[in-house]
């Protein structure tokens, strides 16, 4: 895999909230003086950048049942203000979808690329259209990888992927990835664990390669308990418009609980680096969930802070032309 590449990669992590998220951070402060003890923590809490908040700290072993599926680290106090907040966050995601891919448009070569797994009915497709309401399909590329095909399996696992990666100015948003090849791989033995032992690292080298190359890797575990999950599955039963979600055998897969949460723990501590970090979404509140989705990506974006770019014409010239009938 040699175009896996295995330079050290320098990935960017935010370094702050939305100017107006400051703003509104900074007015609080100065209405009164903070008490402090546990108020003063949480609200600290909430003045931090969400990534900050559930970023999964490199060389950390993750153990999922210490991080409470319904909690809403650093999100509004409501569904009502989450869905507002949401809005807002959605037209700033837009504003910067679009300097990026003007930006690109002028030889910019930094991307975003969008990783989401969960467990099933963790919402990965319901984020997708979410997030994807906010952006432009002419800078989104959107790929949902299901079951491998015949052509895929005869190719090394990441082949598939590179074939889906976003271009410059463009943000590529992946429902499933490359992680399904060491996460079900795994649990359902497809192949020797050596050779799943083997592709973490080569994973580790494929993100290091694609943040020198100018991607911005923005991964998320949307992070569901299992009482969640059956109430979701019973809900696409009772519902005839959602049957079609359903699949039979989602029931025996639930049994492999235990065994698919050891998996993604070990994707989550093996793979969560500089250059590519995870982030820990807790999504039993889908309103938490997609505000918090929506933020983390509107970080990432600001932090790489795109322009838009210099014309490359006499602006003046143009106009005078245009003015003249021309």
């Amino acid at each position: 895999m040699a175009r896996n590449g295995d330079g050290q990669g320098s990935g960017r992590e935010p370094d702050g909230t939305a100017r107006h998220e400051r703003a509104r951070a900074s007015g609080r402060r100065g209405t009164r003086k903070r008490a402090p003890g546990p108020e003063r923590k949480k609200t600290a809490r909430a003045d931090a950048p969400l990534s900050a908040l559930l970023r999964v700290p490199p060389g950390r072993p993750v153990d999922l049942s210490s991080y409470d599926p319904r909690a809403t680290p650093g999100g509004p106090p409501d569904k009502a203000a989450a869905l507002a907040e949401t809005a807002l966050a959605g037209r700033r995601l837009s504003d910067l979808q679009e300097r990026l891919y003007a930006a690109g448009t002028a030889g910019d070569r930094r991307r975003l690329l969008v990783v989401l797994q969960g467990m099933d009915t963790s919402g990965k497709g319901g984020t997708v259209k979410h997030v994807a309401g906010f952006l432009n399909p002419a800078g989104c590329r959107i790929t949902a990888f299901g079951t491998p095909t015949a052509e895929e399996l005869g190719h090394p696992f990441l082949w598939r992927v590179m074939r889906a990666l976003p271009g410059p100015g463009e943000i590529g948003i992946f429902d499933r990835s490359h992680y399904e090849d060491v996460l079900i791989a795994r649990v359902r033995r497809l192949v020797p664990r050596e050779r799943i032992d083997r592709r973490y690292d080569q994973i580790n080298r494929f993100e290091e390669s694609l943040a020198e190359d100018g991607v911005t890797l923005v991964k998320i575990f949307l992070h569901i308990g299992p009482e969640e999950q059956r109430e979701r599955l019973l809900r696409r039963l009772d519902d005839p418009r959602k049957r079609w979600k359903f699949d039979p055998a989602d029931i025996g897969e639930r049994a492999r609980w235990p065994a698919y949460r050891k998996a993604c723990e070990r994707v989550l501590t093996r793979c969560s680096t500089a250059a590519a970090p995870w982030f820990v979404v807790p999504a039993d509140r889908k309103w938490y969930r997609n505000w918090a989705v929506c933020r983390l990506l509107v970080e990432h974006l600001e932090a790489l802070d795109p322009r838009f770019p210099e014309a490359g014409y006499d602006v003046a010239k143009c106009r005078e032309f245009l003015l003249a009938g021309a």
